[in-house]
């Protein structure tokens, strides 16, 4: 397994976390943001629950690096 292959991995990781709508998927498990409350959660699940919000921010960063990584599969 090259680094290149762990990056791609990784993407694709990002891309599923990215694209989990919250309401249909999260929140009827108890895994909503808003169940967490207003304070600072440090158990493992709030700390994933906040992952999970903040991956919801990186939807545009992650569109220019699909994008680099179909145009390099393409090319190569």
């Amino acid at each position: 397994m090259s680094l290149w292959q762990l990056l791609e991995a990784i993407l694709m990781i990002t891309n599923a976390l990215a694209i989990l709508n919250q309401d249909r998927f999260l929140t009827p498990h108890g895994w909503g943001f808003a169940e967490m409350g207003n304070g600072r959660v440090t158990s493992i699940k709030g700390q994933i629950v906040g992952l999970l919000h903040a991956v919801q921010y990186l939807r545009v960063p992650l569109v220019a690096l699909n994008s680099i990584i179909i145009v390099s599969k393409l090319l190569l």
